[in-house]
């Protein structure tokens, strides 16, 4: 064996070489076709739609870092009114949820005072280094046998970020009833990062569904979408976005499949195998939909926040998604 120890040892260094680098890609990328979510700390990111993992605390999505993006999120912060505004260790989390964000549709706040809204803007002010503001509806549940389950929605939004259009209205829900909340409407014009006005704005309709009528009225929601682009002939850029309840045992997968909102007219980013609750169960009952990429401007970044885990604070996770400034 003497004479060929010299050249085995020559095969077994070539070997080393074409073999080492196709091991590691294996290692690297075995089984990432099938990965829908990524987890990483604190966010949980979508790799569905050209976004990439990160082991930073802010999602990145391709070639853009946050500072490109403006986020946007749902939040349903549960009975939310003035005995959790007077616990301030709840609070210092829901504040530093919230500035995560550039803008964030808050739903179940529950004040018959109607003063926790403002509160809360006070509270996220003292903590931002830029100014914050609200677009806030009046008390949802105006029909006579909703008034039992009145609840407000509230958008926050950084004041360099986005720009109202107008106060915001709740879904004339007067003639048919089809919701116990009625939905809440609103449009805003994204700033640059200069803080000036860019082309591009968008129209968030936010909504809190009844469980056990969760189907309905999320088929309901496709009238209430169909409606407002009628009354806003000039706006092509529409997100639902809330806690539709749209999960476990208020909607089975086959039911969202046959709903209004199926069917290739709207993008719903967060997918039926998303977890959107602090407790136990896995359900994902909170979900965000668009008419399309926004103007080209959706990344398709988006993730579920698991930044506490106190069902005090609240029983559902923040759910965001990115679109470029």
């Amino acid at each position: 064996m003497g004479k060929y120890d010299g050249y085995l040892q020559g095969l077994s260094f070539a070997a080393i070489l074409i073999l080492a680098p196709l091991a590691l890609q294996i290692m690297l990328t075995d089984d990432d076709a099938q990965v829908v979510y990524v987890a990483v700390p604190i966010e949980i990111e979508n790799t569905s739609m050209n976004s990439t993992s990160s082991g930073e605390d802010d999602a990145r999505s391709p070639e853009l870092n946050r500072s490109e993006v403006a986020r946007i999120a749902t939040f349903n912060i549960k009975v939310f009114g003035e005995t959790k505004m007077g616990k301030p260790e709840v609070i210092s989390v829901l504040v530093d949820t919230v500035l995560r964000y550039d803008l964030v549709a808050i739903q179940e706040i529950k004040d018959i005072d109607q003063t926790v809204p403002y509160d809360f803007l006070d509270a996220i002010n003292n903590e931002s280094e830029v100014e914050w503001a609200m677009v806030l509806s009046p008390r949802s549940g105006q029909q006579e046998d909703d008034r039992s389950s009145q609840e407000q929605y509230a958008f926050y939004y950084n004041t360099t970020v986005f720009e109202p259009i107008g106060n915001g209205s709740l879904f004339n829900d007067s003639e048919n009833d089809l919701f116990q909340r009625e939905p809440f409407q609103a449009r805003f014009a994204l700033l640059n990062a200069t803080g000036q006005p860019t082309s591009f704005d968008l129209s968030l309709i936010t909504v809190h569904t009844k469980p056990a009528a969760a189907m309905e009225e999320i088929n309901a929601m496709n009238e209430v979408a169909t409606t407002y682009l009628a009354e806003h002939p000039d706006e092509e850029d529409l997100v639902l976005l809330g806690d539709f309840n749209a999960d476990c045992t208020y909607a089975s997968e086959q039911d969202l499949a046959n709903s209004a909102l199926a069917g290739g007219n709207y993008t719903w980013l967060v997918g039926n195998d998303a977890d959107t609750t602090v407790s136990q169960s896995s359900c994902a009952y909170d979900r965000i939909l668009t008419n399309g990429d926004l103007s080209g401007r959706l990344t398709g970044v988006w993730g579920i926040d698991e930044v506490f885990n106190d069902s005090n604070v609240s029983d559902h996770y923040p759910v965001w998604f990115d679109i470029r400034r």
